[in-house]
């Protein structure tokens, strides 16, 4: 990734060293360039907002579209032809066809769907948990973090059981996409496979529908003709990878960022009900989304004192925006007691129409989690405290989350 305005720090981002810890980079760039213009590896001119105002603007700023199909020569020199069809869903489009598409999708995943829900995650939680050894060094991010929400997410979805180890494969193909030829192949063929399976399971779900979600939704597009077939397959995509991608990230990240903490850990092992308090601060501190999904200038657009030109793609850093020292106090501090409206500021969750609609899905998974796992295994420990956190490598910062996290969950008194 390099930059036109600071040589120095476009170097240091190419380096591992940004993707262990980019807030110093971004605090940089906050002060120098809040609206940077680079040049990333898929070569499209691109601008980087990095402050928290700005970026708050431009998740809900209508020249700022999200229609890729738009931009479809920039899309595809980003993501190939084979994104496209999967990508025909409410994240990729603007008003009308957003408005139309969420109001589908928000009818039937409700909050009483997703409250309903929570016996069935805590059922899920103590099954992982029961799994992991307790005397011996685990990774928890296969053991834990990654199963819960994908097997939410597919219970949820109505994904049967034994299809799901190639859900989760597919997905981490295409999440872990970089700009090598083998890399894009490898991407296409995946999303090639998953627009197949999505498709085969809507018409099983129409043949035998069920009472979960896909089948709803299906049922829905059947009776009111609200949703295209490659809409519905691309937004049974959607709700699938976004729904267990990011909170697995979020669930490492909180519990890494807690045992680091011993501190704020016992202070949310002491009051449970700061577990709530928790989650928000954690989204703000160390977020699993480091920025947002790409937009497009549609005009001339000035942000933040800078000229955007139409046409130019604009990436919002959630990861930066939340450490900005002009919003919150001590923005590099973890403090689980953060007044509460620095806490409900955050935008970890992005902000305006694209709001994350799982958001409530994700807060309930990852309170149940934290909690679960801090009650039952109060002794819980970093397995080597002394070692330096592995933070997954991605060739652009979208989801941040770590490469593994080994713990000893009951280690010898």
């Amino acid at each position: 990734m390099t930059t036109t305005r600071d040589p120095v720090t476009s170097a240091e981002q190419c380096t591992a060293d940004f993707r262990r810890n980019p807030h110093p980079v971004y605090a940089s760039l906050r002060d120098t360039a809040p609206v940077c213009p680079m040049t990333p590896p898929h070569g499209i001119e691109t601008y980087l907002i990095t402050r928290y105002e700005d970026a708050r603007a431009a998740l809900s700023d209508p020249r700022l579209s999200k229609d890729m199909y738009g931009a479809m020569d920039a899309y595809r020199r980003i993501f190939g032809d084979s994104s496209v069809s999967l990508d025909d869903n409410m994240l990729n489009a603007d008003a009308p066809k957003h408005t139309r598409l969420r109001r589908l999708v928000n009818s039937e995943f409700t909050p009483r769907r997703v409250e309903a829900m929570r016996p069935k995650i805590q059922g899920i939680v103590d099954q992982l948990l029961d799994a992991c050894p307790t005397r011996e060094p685990v990774d928890l991010l296969p053991a834990f973090a990654f199963p819960l929400p994908i097997t939410v997410i597919c219970e949820l979805l109505g994904v049967p059981l034994e299809e799901r180890a190639d859900m989760h494969r597919l997905s981490a193909t295409v999440a872990q996409t970089g700009f090598s030829k083998e890399s894009k192949q490898a991407q296409q063929k995946a999303e090639e496979d998953l627009h197949a399976y999505f498709t085969e399971l809507i018409a099983r779900k129409r043949r035998h529908p069920g009472e979960d979600l896909l089948s709803a939704l299906t049922e829905a597009q059947d009776n009111d003709g609200g949703l295209t077939q490659n809409e519905l397959v691309s937004t049974a995509f959607l709700l699938m990878f976004a729904g267990h991608k990011t909170t697995a990230y979020l669930i490492g990240n909180a519990v890494y960022h807690l045992l680091a903490n011993p501190a704020q850990l016992r202070a949310v092992q002491k009051d449970p009900e700061l577990v709530g308090a928790a989650v928000e601060e954690l989204l703000r501190y160390d977020g699993s989304v480091e920025s947002a999904t790409f937009r497009f200038a549609t005009e001339n657009v000035e942000i933040g004192g800078t000229r955007v030109p139409k046409g130019a793609l604009v990436q919002i850093s959630l990861l930066a925006a939340n450490r900005d020292p002009l919003k919150f106090d001590s923005p590099d501090e973890l403090d689980v007691r953060r007044p509460r409206n620095e806490q409900s500021g955050h935008l970890g969750f992005g902000h305006g129409s694209h709001y994350c609609l799982g958001a409530p899905l994700a807060r309930l998974e990852t309170q149940l989690a934290l909690t679960s796992l801090f009650s039952r295994f109060p002794q819980v420990a970093l397995a080597d405290p002394a070692a330096e956190a592995k933070w997954m490598e991605v060739p652009f910062p979208a989801f941040r989350g770590l490469a593994e996290l080994p713990v000893v969950l009951d280690p010898e008194p």
